[in-house]
């Protein structure tokens, strides 16, 4: 099974893509999306559609696994993510793909087994669990990483 997680965010977008097969991950890709700050909201929602879809059409997951959005205290972030995982499962649904989303309280107690677990717990368990030679970078592609594998767990790995 081909997993992409997605970190969704308008900014920059994590995405990482793991293989469950015999109950044993892999990481094939992992990496981000940007769009830049001083184009309008419609531009970088469409930069982040097309960017999506030739990930999808690359890797061609099984599954598309999002974080969930949860409360922000800050309004406006809350509606700029929301659009940008609008638009992902939207990417997603026409290619084909099944989606699933997890808190990040899911997350942390699937990947370390701690749910107040910090990044940097995440990051090292994230590495360890695929075998990685260093964190991915920035944080955002490594929490789509911890996403996909958050799913595999559910599923025991395909």
């Amino acid at each position: 099974m081909i997993i992409m997680g997605i970190d969704p965010g308008i900014a920059i977008t994590g995405w990482g893509v793991i293989r469950a097969q015999n109950r044993q991950p892999s990481c094939v890709d992992v990496g981000v999306i940007t769009t830049d700050k001083a184009d309008a909201l419609e531009e970088r929602l469409a930069i982040l559609f097309t960017d999506m879809n030739q990930l999808l059409k690359r890797y061609r997951p099984d599954v598309v696994v999002l974080e969930q959005l949860f409360f922000n205290t800050n309004a406006k972030t809350a509606l700029t993510v929301g659009h940008a995982r609008g638009v992902i499962m939207l990417a997603a649904r026409q290619f084909g793909s099944r989606l699933f989303a997890y808190t990040p309280l899911q997350v942390k107690v699937a990947i370390t087994g701690y749910g107040r677990a910090d990044k940097n717990q995440i990051q090292q368990m994230v590495t360890k669990l695929l075998k990685l030679d260093q964190i991915p970078q920035p944080d955002d592609a490594a929490d789509a990483l911890a996403i996909a594998l958050t799913h595999g767990f559910s599923t025991r790995l395909g």
